[in-house]
């Protein structure tokens, strides 16, 4: 089940994607399984349609789901997802580097800190 704060500084179609990938990424919704069309959910909710329909459209974006013309939009296969959010971590992390560098840090003082985070991440 969807739910929206609407006391969330969180646009709506913001709080729609997060719970769509939350229930994606838990496996309550399936590969291939049909969401609600984007009236049905708008009803569910008590949203405007046009806003779902964003939220829908940043979820076709990041791959998260599929549209079938006439026949509605479906969940991806979790290996697809599973690609698109190591593709995404890689992207961070390759920005998250540059920026340690531009502060000066050199590359094994890099390596130091992540050793040292995935040390803490450990216990």
């Amino acid at each position: 089940m969807i739910q929206i704060d609407n006391n969330s500084s969180k646009a709506l179609y913001e709080q729609i994607y997060e719970e769509i990938t939350r229930l994606i990424l838990s496996k309550a919704l399936k590969p291939d399984e049909k969401l609600p069309s984007v009236r049905e959910l708008a009803a569910m909710v008590k949203i405007n349609p046009n806003t779902i329909q964003r939220a829908y459209r940043s979820l076709e974006e990041d791959n998260y789901i599929y549209t079938v013309k006439g026949k509605g939009n479906f969940v991806k296969s979790s290996e697809e997802l599973r690609d698109t959010h190591i593709k995404i971590a890689e992207d961070r992390l390759k920005e998250t580097i540059k920026a340690l560098k531009n502060l000066g840090l050199n590359d094994n003082s890099i390596v130091e800190l992540v050793k040292k985070i995935l040390n803490l991440h450990r216990e």
